[in-house]
């Protein structure tokens, strides 16, 4: 039968079978964030080519590395306003056209300050794309389907991160230049960002693919959910804070992760390498994962319990990992134990449905922004902060405990949040 064959009804009547463009265009959204992921971390596999050839200071690449975080958490919350004042779509396709260009200058910086100028561009024009990504699914799938939309679009960060370091290892080799890097992923962002810009729509009642009947379905879904509790100092507040404790977990295990598994595991340049890759992508399994255990939980509970379950279970089981991390002697273990922590760890991509759980749709891509700038502040202060410790104690107990902390933080914060979207739903738990 064809997507819009039609079908007979329970009294009878025909209607068609809705189609499935929303999927489409979650999975669109997918792809391209991790487009997205790999344009950011192009910069560290390609810095130790560059400190060659620019002779920059430690000091320098690290202003170089740290200066996409400075816009990207600056404008979450203006990008979260364009999304809701002039639509995602169109958003997305101007954000993305200028990042990519950003991405190609880098390519053409003639020393350290022309990087961090690219770096600026690149991190102010990436800030609207998840705010806006969210507010897409919010419009685009029904509520008990938008866990698994989210956290699908989401994973793209570290499956970014994993195959990033990959692609532009291999294109260096290829070209010979760090600079074409640069310039052929930049360009390939652009004319991948216009294609995505065709094809995606605000609502479904956009789209010339999608029949009556998905958009019914969408509509009449979101009618069902009830009336929203509305946007609480509360649960803002514990958002903000389960945020930012999550995305101290995350930005530290990508920043000092590697250097961890160097220094103090022991691991050399391929074994860390292929340890990275290896975490990462446990942790991209992970998060698409809980994205369907949480439609599927929302089915059989009442959603304030199953995702109280979830980031319980997220919290609760990255905590013991880092806790765990200092008392194993072997590396391979010491390996293992991340590969859980960050498995685990990633089920915190579920905090992108809060916004639509919570607020009302024209204030979604305000509160989606206000809680990544959240998240984005830990890029910013987590690897000073892991820097001065080592500095402090020379050793990674201390980073150690810093991060469990954090996922102690992550954990308590979570669940504070009253995630029913109606009263009737809040009784239940």
């Amino acid at each position: 039968m064809s997507a819009t064959q039609p079908i007979t009804s329970a009294t009878g009547k025909h209607r068609s079978k809705p189609t499935n463009i929303r999927w489409s265009v979650v999975i669109i959204l997918f792809l391209f964030y991790t487009v997205n992921s790999i344009d950011r971390s192009s910069l560290g596999v390609a810095m130790p080519t560059i400190v060659e050839e620019f002779e920059l200071s430690a000091t320098m690449q690290g202003v170089i590395l740290s200066a996409f975080f400075w816009t990207y958490c600056l404008l979450q919350i203006p990008g979260g306003l364009a999304a809701d004042k002039f639509g995602p779509r169109t958003v997305i396709g101007i954000a993305s056209a200028v990042w990519g260009m950003f991405t190609a200058f880098a390519g053409l910086a003639a020393n350290g300050v022309m990087l961090i100028l690219a770096r600026l561009g690149l991190g102010a024009f990436e800030a609207p794309y998840m705010p806006s990504a969210s507010k897409l699914v919010s419009n685009w799938m029904p509520p008990k389907r938008r866990a698994s939309g989210v956290t699908l679009i989401d994973s793209g960060a570290p499956l970014g991160a994993a195959f990033g370091g990959l692609l532009v290892a291999w294109l260096i080799a290829s070209t010979g230049s760090w600079r074409w890097s640069f310039i052929i992923i930049g360009l390939s962002t652009v004319v991948i960002g216009f294609l995505v810009f065709l094809y995606i729509r605000n609502h479904p009642r956009e789209h010339k693919l999608v029949n009556e009947a998905e958009v019914e379905l969408v509509s009449i879904s979101a009618e069902a959910e009830g009336e929203k509790p509305g946007v609480s100092r509360a649960n803002i507040t514990a958002m903000v804070i389960g945020r930012l404790g999550w995305a101290m977990v995350f930005w530290g295990l990508v920043t000092w992760g590697p250097s961890y598994l160097s220094n103090a595991r022991g691991l050399d340049l391929a074994a860390m390498g292929f340890a990275t890759f290896i975490i990462f992508l446990c942790g991209a399994v992970g998060e698409i994962l809980s994205g369907f255990l949480a439609d599927r939980l929302q089915k059989r509970f009442s959603r304030n319990f199953a995702f109280k379950l979830l980031f319980g279970g997220s919290g609760a089981i990255s905590l013991a990992a880092l806790v765990a991390l200092p008392f194993v002697s072997d590396a391979g273990t010491a390996v293992v134990l991340l590969c859980i922590g960050v498995f685990f760890n990633l089920f915190g991509g579920l905090y992108w449905t809060i916004p639509a759980m919570l607020a009302e749709k024209e204030k979604v891509g305000l509160v989606g922004g206000t809680m990544n700038f959240a998240g984005t502040s830990a890029g910013i202060i987590v690897p000073i902060a892991a820097g001065v410790l080592l500095d402090v104690t020379g050793g990674y107990e201390a980073v150690l405990a810093f991060l469990a902390i954090a996922a102690a933080v992550y954990l308590a914060a979570s669940l504070s949040i009253n995630f029913s979207g109606t009263k009737k739903d809040a009784a239940v738990v």
